[in-house]
């Protein structure tokens, strides 16, 4: 029979299912959930169990959690993972567990992992059966259910909310591993699992059978590197991570941190995320966040955006980042933004109005002789190129000023100037 490094028979699952806590005591983390006091650990003590939706990054102890509750309440384990599950699944589950419960009077714990890819139908298979008490539902999830899951099932659930692990928890794990590592080397692998269990010991794993395949007796920091290649951050593209994180970036450029700034948007580029879905951030940034008051910033993040897309990675990164730090020091005004949205506002409560006639093109004799165009004021052939006190509203429509620039950068010089062509105006409606 051969060995690991760890002197125990070779396992045949990963280390990471083979160190899978036992006991709710066992479990590395999440305190605010199963320390003294805590609800899960309330739960498992009062011997009641009830539904819930784990919420939290990978690896950290969502499956763990499930199986311990289902061992404390002497229940029936049954587990369903969404990406290869469907409606037929949940009905001979559901079957199975009615059987159980028939015979042996054994409840059932269904664990549904990755949940939120279940579709709202699939989501709804399972609501007859919790509201019958048949089974007791805990849905894993690394989305924010408030989108992921339907309003039902997450009205007959508690969320509980995993945290990552901690680089003190992860030591623990090692710790417990009796892992052949020097401190560096440790420090290394839980800077790669990024508070991933899972990710850490299944690294671990490599690192020691690469270790022994070289007859290295203690991993060094050089070693684990040379093995693990690369500190991949984990980065889940389109999930809760990822808007969390182009959340964090925008902000920062809104709050002219230039530093910061450049702290998440390489922190993204790290962790994977597409160059070029970064520019189409800026690029919206340059308008939402700064619009008029510098109007060079959306030129700018154009063409940092065209110049990766010419030298691509790494070099057109560069370009990326001298977009993001000029924006973050950039004059910042969101009149435009503002302005926008309330015209889109006021446009879909407003009843359609027809465009007065003095504003109709007249392409033809017919629409001269109906009045298209008649009575309009060509404004280069006014004093200052100016038509004041001409109303370009549909009739009937009082005058709004949505677009309220800024005194900040360029917009200072627009507010003057529209201050002093209302006041045209004013003067204009006096001598009618």
């Amino acid at each position: 029979m051969t060995s690991d490094l760890f002197g125990k028979p070779e396992p045949l699952a990963p280390l990471a299912e083979v160190m899978r806590p036992q006991s709710l005591d066992d479990v590395v983390g999440q305190r605010h959930l199963v320390g003294p006091g805590k609800p899960l650990r309330l739960a498992f003590e009062s011997r009641k169990p009830h539904s819930m939706i784990l919420w939290g990054p990978p690896g950290t102890g969502k499956t763990t959690l499930a199986r311990l509750m289902a061992k404390a309440f002497e229940a029936e384990f049954v587990a369903l993972s969404a990406v290869f599950s469907g409606v037929k699944d949940i009905r001979e589950a559901m079957q199975a567990a009615e059987g159980r419960l028939a015979s042996a009077g054994r409840h059932t714990i269904l664990f549904v992992d990755e949940v939120h890819r279940f579709n709202k139908s699939q989501q709804d298979a399972f609501l007859p059966y919790v509201e019958r008490g048949l089974i007791t539902f805990i849905g894993a999830t690394t989305e924010n259910p408030s989108f992921e899951v339907n309003s039902a099932l997450l009205s007959r659930a508690t969320v509980y909310v995993l945290e990552p692990l901690s680089a003190e928890d992860l030591l623990g794990l090692l710790d417990k591993a009796k892992a052949p590592l020097d401190a560096d080397a440790k420090e290394r692998l839980v800077g790669f699992a990024d508070g991933d269990a899972r990710r850490l010991l299944n690294a671990l794993e490599i690192l020691v059978t690469a270790a022994k395949a070289a007859g290295v007796a203690t991993v060094d920091a050089a070693f684990a590197e040379q093995t693990l290649a690369k500190n991949l951050r984990r980065f889940d593209k389109g999930g809760e991570q990822f808007y969390d994180q182009i959340s964090a970036l925008h902000k920062s450029v809104r709050g002219s941190d230039p530093d910061a700034a450049l702290y998440w948007m390489v922190r993204m580029l790290d962790g994977g995320a597409e160059p070029l879905y970064l520019g189409r951030r800026i690029v919206r940034m340059a308008v939402e966040d700064i619009g008029l008051a510098d109007p060079r910033a959306l030129r700018l993040a154009l063409d940092a955006c065209e110049t990766y897309e010419r030298l691509g990675s790494p070099e057109g990164e560069l370009a990326l980042a001298e977009a993001v730090v000029y924006l973050a020091v950039a004059a910042k005004s969101n009149a435009i933004y503002e302005a926008y949205n309330a015209a889109r506002s006021f446009v879909s409560a407003d009843p359609t109005r027809p465009v007065p006639l003095h504003l109709r093109n007249a392409p033809t004799r017919l629409m001269k002789d109906l009045g298209y165009g008649k009575a309009y004021r060509y404004a280069h052939d006014e004093a200052g190129g100016y038509a004041a006190g001409e109303s370009y509203f549909p009739d009937g429509m009082r005058p709004v000023e949505w677009y309220r620039p800024t005194d900040r950068g360029l917009e200072s010089k627009i507010r003057e100037k529209l201050a002093a062509l209302r006041a045209l105006d004013e003067e204009a409606g006096k001598k009618k």
